[in-house]
């Protein structure tokens, strides 16, 4: 989908064509371009993948405080 965007076509006709949403395909082509350092404004998968593996390392530190066992 990325490609055809890229090539011209545009995320409505896709979408109209394919099942995923035109909002959906713009989300995708704007992750990729943050992936590739187009969008410096936006997180990378990886740095996505990291806040979520942080976040869930926070909350287990979290309950474990609560629950006092550190």
């Amino acid at each position: 989908m990325i490609e055809l965007v890229h090539a011209g076509r545009s995320p409505e006709a896709l979408a109209k064509e394919f099942e995923p949403t035109a909002q959906t395909i713009r989300n995708w082509i704007a992750q990729a371009d943050a992936n590739g350092g187009k969008r410096p404004e936006l997180p990378s998968s990886l740095e996505r993948e990291e806040l979520s593996r942080l976040r869930k390392e926070i909350r287990k530190v979290r309950l474990d405080t609560l629950s006092g066992r550190r």
